[in-house]
């Protein structure tokens, strides 16, 4: 339903070249390069630093063998029940939470349940994917299914979504019904989008357009990205135009992110993302680069529709994927994806303008937005 990673999230990346990975999005606006890069790693690290101790306490509060699969699938135990000190992701979505609270002049602190519920429902998401994809990697580790079965990790899912509302049920704060609402029916959202993802996947590469698959990524991706933002607002107290565009801002950048994770997906390094190299093409999805190479009418084109018919799945030889990473980047998918990328990066920045005009006070969203499209690693 996400990053899948992304976090989530859906956990993906690249080498630092545009010849070796996806390379940083060209022109996404200002703030960008190292300082950027510096400002938005202190903003995660200390969202991490806020949110981990009411997601263990969330997660601490689940029936044991729900519980023992959560703290697993989030890194701080290892299969056997041990302490682990893995990491459980980025942070990015309840750092935009975070951010946005800032940004509109409120107090961060008083956001930390409403970015502790943003994050357990993003690990909702990667639970489900991970089942529904049949993903077996995800932070450098076996997938959560893979160890404790699909039904386990189904169950955790649901858990872990439940958790997200009673903490905004819970919370005192006067916009947390507001945010319950919005978080609920972003949900639904998430739903509807993977369900149009399994439903393209059903479909010939001739079938599928690219404006479907486009409102399918804002459905799966940008939407919570969105709400994390827009929740941020409704915890500062912001109007109904200022939360509007946040929710629009986290929307532009989540398909941002959602095109170069795609690129990741093809051509990024497993070392680096910790993540199977070459899963989404040897189950033929149909991701955003796949569909507009297919759409280019170049001879690669009529190459990858071959590759791509009906009966090709399941060739997974590192030569055959090759080919089909081949016959996508000289059909033109990889350079559209990483072009229309840089432009949904400005339309956020336009969105971000309407919510935040003074650029001081907007920057630690910005560089959040900047960070997850230029990763180069």
């Amino acid at each position: 339903m996400t990053d899948t990673t992304t976090d989530t999230g859906t956990g993906t990346d690249t080498g630092a070249e545009r010849g070796a990975g996806a390379g940083p999005v060209e022109g996404a606006g200002p703030g960008g390069g190292a300082g950027g890069e510096h400002e938005a790693a202190e903003i995660l690290a200390a969202a991490r630093l806020c949110v981990d101790p009411e997601l263990r306490r969330a997660v601490d509060s689940l029936p044991g063998s729900m519980r023992r699969v959560a703290l697993y699938h989030f890194g701080w135990e290892h299969v056997d029940g041990t302490p682990a000190a893995g990491h459980p992701g980025k942070a990015i979505r309840p750092a935009l939470v975070l951010a946005a609270v800032r940004a509109l002049g409120g107090e961060p602190a008083m956001a930390v349940r409403a970015a502790a519920a943003v994050e357990l429902v993003h690990n909702f998401t990667l639970l489900h994917d991970d089942v529904m994809d049949r993903d077996t990697t995800r932070r450098h580790r076996p997938t959560a299914w893979t160890v404790f079965g699909d039904a386990d990790a189904i169950l955790a899912g649901d858990a872990l979504q439940a958790l997200a509302q009673r903490l905004l049920a819970e919370d005192p704060h006067p916009g947390a019904s507001v945010a319950a609402a919005r978080l609920a029916a972003c949900v639904v959202e998430l739903c509807a989008g993977q369900h149009a993802d399994c439903a393209l996947e059903r479909r010939g590469p001739d079938e599928v357009t690219l404006d479907e698959c486009l409102a399918m990524a804002e459905a799966k991706t940008g939407a919570l990205l969105g709400c994390a933002c827009a929740l941020g607002a409704v915890y500062a107290g912001a109007g109904c135009e200022e939360v509007e565009a946040l929710d629009g801002f986290g929307r532009e950048a989540g398909l941002a992110f959602q095109l170069i994770d795609d690129v990741i997906g093809i051509w990024g390094d497993p070392g680096r993302t910790g993540k199977s190299a070459g899963a989404d093409l040897a189950a033929r999805k149909k991701s955003l680069p796949v569909v507009a190479a297919l759409g280019s009418g170049t001879a690669a084109a009529v190459e990858l529709a071959e590759l791509y018919a009906p009966g090709a799945k399941g060739a997974a030889g590192e030569g055959e994927l090759a080919r089909v990473a081949g016959a996508v980047e000289r059909a033109g998918g990889r350079d559209w994806a990483q072009g229309h990328a840089a432009d949904r990066m400005s339309r956020a920045v336009g969105q971000l303008a309407r919510a935040v005009p003074d650029p001081a006070a907007a920057g630690g969203l910005l560089a959040l937005a900047e960070f997850v499209t230029r990763r180069t690693y």
